[in-house]
């Protein structure tokens, strides 16, 4: 019978080495991209920065391209494999227990949100999808009325009015902002249960690769064909993916709500 896994004083040892290495590879890029804006007598160049917001656009590009290179080698390989082996609902089954695993997250961040309802909402799909939909497999709680959503600590830091910051791209990651890079790092030390039992002294730490990997595969096969019809009709793919991943963080923080009519003035 194995033992309870001991948990260290030190907040960074109790967090796998794939979940520190993320974040201090996210970290690196948002202190680096402290650059220095253009000056008001360059109004245009200013314009075309403050809407952008990316301060390492050289830098990010050469880690976009960086990107599709391990992409076509590591990833499009294993997703190739995956859709060939597992079917739609087989993968729409792993994508289900995924969401369940990320529903301790999510309820922490509806509570820091002050979203009572929302969270009520997590815990109860948790409980049902965990009991009766098979660890998460099935999602029962959807068709008894409580719809899946997602939060996580970017999100948070957003309601409670912090700025998206830079835009960095981080290779194998993808687009981020320093805000939501900060907030990765937040969910992976002290928000995700499953980092805190899978690591350190005595723990099992390949769980959390594991985790680590179902995710992150399970993310790209998601969204492998809407990037890829970006791509095609994309002069810019590289803009086009940043002005994209901006727009879906906002309708999340807005949890899908309308945006504000200043917006459009």
């Amino acid at each position: 019978m194995n033992s309870a896994p001991v948990v260290s004083s030190n907040p960074a040892s109790n967090t796998s080495p794939a979940f520190r290495a993320c974040l201090g590879a996210l970290m690196l890029l948002c202190l680096a991209a402290c650059a220095h804006k253009p000056p008001a007598s360059d109004p245009v160049a200013l314009a075309a920065y403050e809407e952008a917001n990316d301060p390492l656009e050289p830098f990010n590009r050469a880690m976009f391209k960086a990107d599709e290179g391990l992409d076509k080698v590591f990833v499009r390989p294993v997703i190739g494999v995956y859709r060939a082996v597992v079917p739609a609902g087989g993968r729409k089954g792993v994508d289900n227990f995924v969401n369940n695993l990320r529903s301790p997250i999510t309820f922490v961040n509806d509570l820091l949100q002050g979203e009572v309802s929302r969270a009520g909402t997590t815990l109860g799909r948790l409980a049902v999808n965990t009991g009766v939909g098979f660890f998460g497999f099935f999602d029962v709680a959807e068709k008894w009325g409580m719809p899946y959503h997602s939060e996580d600590f970017g999100q948070t830091l957003a309601v409670w009015g912090v700025g998206d910051g830079p835009y960095v791209y981080v290779p194998l990651l993808g687009p981020s902002t320093a805000r939501d890079g900060i907030g990765f790092g937040v969910d992976a030390f002290l928000t995700d249960p499953l980092a805190w039992y899978s690591s350190g002294d005595g723990a099992m730490p390949w769980v959390q690769w594991a985790y680590l990997g179902l995710t992150y595969y399970d993310t790209k096969d998601a969204f492998q064909d809407a990037l890829d019809e970006l791509k095609k009709s994309s002069i810019d793919y590289y803009a086009a993916l940043r002005s994209s991943y901006r727009q879906i963080r906002a309708s999340e923080i807005r949890n899908g709500a309308p945006p504000p009519m200043e917006d459009f003035e």
